[in-house]
């Protein structure tokens, strides 16, 4: 009697691939529902913000520091710094958010990790495309974009999203206080991040200081893009991507020690 074949197994990338776009569809139903108006909805939110903003700054100020166009200079601030606090937050809730599913052998904490990375970052990228091109038709702007400069400060603010949120993936299901001493040390960022202002008009020795914010970096990279004058010499993405990547080092050894724990406590 003939031995029936065997389905061959798939390779591992491709299981972990299956799985982390499974975790991405279910993130995706679970955050915005069924339907695409929650989705649109968390790409359009910051519209508000920014507009509120220009309104605001609009009458204390004749012109922004670069330009004439209030929104297209702080939406050019704004876009990365809320893709930092967006992904890096959804980020450390991963191993909470999926917790039930990691527990399955073919579940691990980095498919969770990377899903919700995925899904955030496509969010924050087309809300950032969105908003500056309707800017730029809306007061009918004259500007020469630099794509692959705004590409890459989107890149940074990103990349120091995920290695921020995955330290603090362990650090909040480890030690429940450190999630709002976290939004305590977080809310200078909003003044501190070179959005109201660039950083060539910060005096000494305040400017050597703010140097070590990455996200001035970032900020500095995509305004470069935007406005052709503007020169961020200051901006080293050679930096960005090392502060991004120290914490996402310890976070992802943490976490490989100690997730089981995490998920049996949680």
């Amino acid at each position: 009697m003939p031995i029936p074949e065997l389905p061959l197994a798939k390779p591992a990338r491709f299981r972990t691939g299956r799985t982390i776009a499974a975790l991405f569809i279910r993130e995706m139903s679970t955050t915005y529902g069924r339907n695409a108006a929650g989705y649109v909805w968390a790409v359009l939110e910051p519209v508000a913000g920014i507009a509120l903003m220009s309104i605001i700054f609009s009458i204390g100020f004749r012109s922004p520091s670069i330009g004439t166009n209030f929104p297209l200079f702080y939406a050019s601030g704004l876009l990365p710094f809320l893709a930092y606090m967006s992904v890096s937050n959804k980020v450390a809730q991963s191993v909470r958010f999926s917790r039930q599913l990691i527990i399955y052998p073919a579940v691990t904490f980095i498919d969770a990790i990377i899903a919700r990375f995925m899904l955030n970052a496509v969010t924050e990228i087309l809300a950032f495309m969105i908003l500056l091109t309707g800017i730029i038709i809306a007061f009918d702007v004259s500007v020469i974009l630099d794509v692959p400069a705004m590409a890459l400060g989107m890149f940074l603010a990103l990349w120091v999203a995920l290695g921020v949120g995955t330290l603090n993936c362990y650090l909040l299901a480890t030690y429940p206080s450190w999630e709002r001493t976290w939004a305590i040390l977080n809310r200078p960022l909003f003044i501190v991040s070179c959005i109201f202002f660039i950083y060539d008009d910060i005096p000494h020795p305040y400017q050597e200081w703010l140097w070590y914010n990455p996200l001035v970096h970032c900020v500095g990279i995509v305004r470069s893009g935007v406005y052709a004058t503007y020169d961020a010499s200051y901006a080293s993405a050679g930096y960005v991507i090392a502060f991004g990547a120290v914490p996402m080092a310890l976070g992802l050894v943490f976490l490989h020690r100690n997730h089981r724990n995490i998920i049996n406590n949680t």
